[in-house]
């Protein structure tokens, strides 16, 4: 009797770790990401460098801007440094984010450009801090590295237009971010695509700049893509570079895991002398379509002059029929 009570005992003694174990993983795999505060007038926003020398042209009219919805400016220390093409060394530039990250009067942060640089300074970061105490990161394109890392850590991220773009970007681009910022609810509808592949889905939206994503595949700074919504982009790249980054996610099996597909500008694309035979669109389709994933088409965010705001990290119901296609932030 006793060995077949202490047997009983040891069986559900396992049964209930089990069970816990569980419970605690499936959690994760729910767990919501971190709000940072929204802005209010008064607040401080802080423009930095993280990749690029900024254009100084544009500081005069970014200034104007934030100042007309009623907040702060503050120029971090990489604005204005030169190391060729970047704003400074991968140690200056790593110094001034660290610093807007980690100073509590600086409420929200925007990267003044892309186009190469973050990947290089973003493990010289320390976010313990801003864990505790999140803010919003806004930009796109290189940008993408400090998405993917901060929706990592289940906090959102902003994927909008920069200062560089700031004179060619519409009226309802810039009206987007200011609405975002301050806690207008967001969501927009589409006209209907025939790329689009109709159905619903929600989930976290996370992605970016597609050729970001391929250069971080197989790092910690991946992002997790188990129950997500994909949102894609990129510029000036080869056709053939574009079919051999989506070879590479879907090897890595991200669209078996998906729930749905955003795809926004594919933006002055190139080909060879040769034609790859489809443009960027088409060569996306052709891998993701087999997955029959909701999947919208020509969405307005991206290197485009219509580069809508997204909030990355921010659970989304995606909407896709033969009329219109929806995308709402829960």
């Amino acid at each position: 009797m006793k060995k077949r009570n202490i047997s009983h005992f040891v069986i559900s003694f396992i049964a209930l770790g089990f069970i816990v174990f569980l419970s605690s993983f499936s959690h994760e795999n729910v767990r919501k990401s971190k709000k940072p505060p929204y802005l209010k007038k008064g607040d401080t926003i802080a423009i930095v460098a993280t990749a690029r020398k900024h254009v100084d042209t544009v500081m005069f009219e970014t200034k104007t801007l934030l100042e007309s919805w009623g907040l702060h400016v503050k120029l971090g220390s990489s604005i204005g440094l030169s190391n060729h093409q970047l704003a400074g060394t991968d140690q200056q530039r790593a110094a001034d984010l660290q610093q807007q990250l980690d100073d509590p009067s600086v409420k929200a942060i925007w990267c003044v450009r892309g186009g190469y640089g973050t990947v290089r300074m973003v493990d010289l970061l320390d976010f313990s801090k801003f864990k505790h105490n999140p803010k919003w990161l806004i930009g796109f394109s290189d940008v993408t590295v400090l998405h993917a890392q901060i929706n990592n850590m289940h906090i959102e991220t902003l994927h909008a237009f920069m200062p560089v773009n700031l004179n060619k970007v519409t009226e309802a681009a810039k009206n987007s971010l200011f609405c975002t910022l301050f806690g207008e609810p967001l969501s927009y509808t589409i006209a209907t695509d025939s790329l689009n592949i109709k159905g619903e889905a929600s989930g976290e939206l996370v992605g970016g700049n597609l050729s970001i994503l391929y250069s971080l595949s197989g790092t910690a700074s991946m992002p997790n893509f188990k129950n997500k919504i994909l949102y894609l982009e990129d510029l000036d790249e080869y056709l053939y570079h574009v079919d051999r980054m989506m070879m590479n996610l879907e090897k890595n099996g991200v669209f078996k895991e998906i729930k749905g597909l955003v795809v926004g500008g594919m933006t002055q694309m190139k080909d060879n002398t040769t034609p790859w035979g489809k443009d960027a669109y088409g060569i996306i389709q052709e891998i993701t379509k087999k997955y029959n994933v909701p999947t919208i088409y020509h969405f307005p965010a991206g290197h485009i002059d219509d580069n809508q705001t997204l909030i990355l990290g921010r659970e989304v119901k995606l909407i896709v029929d033969d009329n219109y296609s929806r995308l709402i932030f829960e």
